[in-house]
């Protein structure tokens, strides 16, 4: 096996996150933010190129305006970024979609996406389930995501709640769960991370339902 060519993709760690309707609830917000400067640090240190995203919507939307307050990022992200890193701007909830960066990853000769920031339940979500179709691996830092308390016309959920079955959902196919710290010792040694599959994960959870 190969050691995995990873780079990390900070996702969208803007203020609109800290406060006001998008504010993530599970993890809390304040320790993903901790674990993704945690892994832009190991990044740094070990050559794994660093994508810094963030979202744009058009003037008059309620969130993400460019140049507004929200649409910044955090000042702890500000305050570690790197002129290496490329900068990405995007309007969908891939940072694949409408973005150059799968050429870019080809380009670098790179295989495996790092995710890290927010939301589990879109952007996040989103990007892991199109690198499949792309051909790269993916990853997520479980304690460097989060995702926000949920209730429409179908239903509700709690942050907790969506943001660990979404781990679950994608541990069973998608991309290897991990957290900052596994993830770090990982990249530090060029080694692949466990990841289930869908067969395995329905068969664990057959058996779970038994008992």
């Amino acid at each position: 096996m190969t050691a995995p060519r990873r780079a990390l993709i900070v996702v969208d760690i803007q203020r609109e996150y800290f406060e006001g309707p998008l504010e993530i609830q599970y993890p809390p917000r304040e320790e993903s933010l901790a674990n993704t400067v945690k892994a832009i640090a190991v990044a740094r240190d070990n050559d794994v190129p660093v994508v810094v995203v963030q979202h744009q919507m058009p003037e008059g939307a309620p969130v993400f305006v460019e140049g507004g307050v929200g649409w910044s990022l955090h000042p702890d992200i500000e305050a570690v970024l790197d002129p290496a890193f490329k900068r990405v701007h995007k309007v969908y909830g891939s940072v694949f979609a409408g973005t150059d960066v799968a050429e870019w990853l080809r380009a670098n000769d790179l295989d495996t996406i790092t995710i890290a920031g927010f939301m589990t339940n879109n952007c996040d979500l989103a990007t892991a389930v199109e690198a499949e179709g792309l051909g790269f691996a993916a990853e997520i830092l479980s304690d460097a995501s989060g995702a926000i308390h949920l209730a429409n016309e179908a239903g509700e959920v709690s942050a907790e709640a969506l943001h660990s079955t979404l781990m679950v959902l994608l541990q069973s196919n998608f991309a290897a769960v991990t957290t900052t710290a596994q993830w770090s010792d990982a990249v530090r040694a060029g080694t692949d991370l466990p990841k289930s599959n869908l067969v395995e994960s329905a068969l664990q959870g057959r058996s779970v339902a038994a008992h």
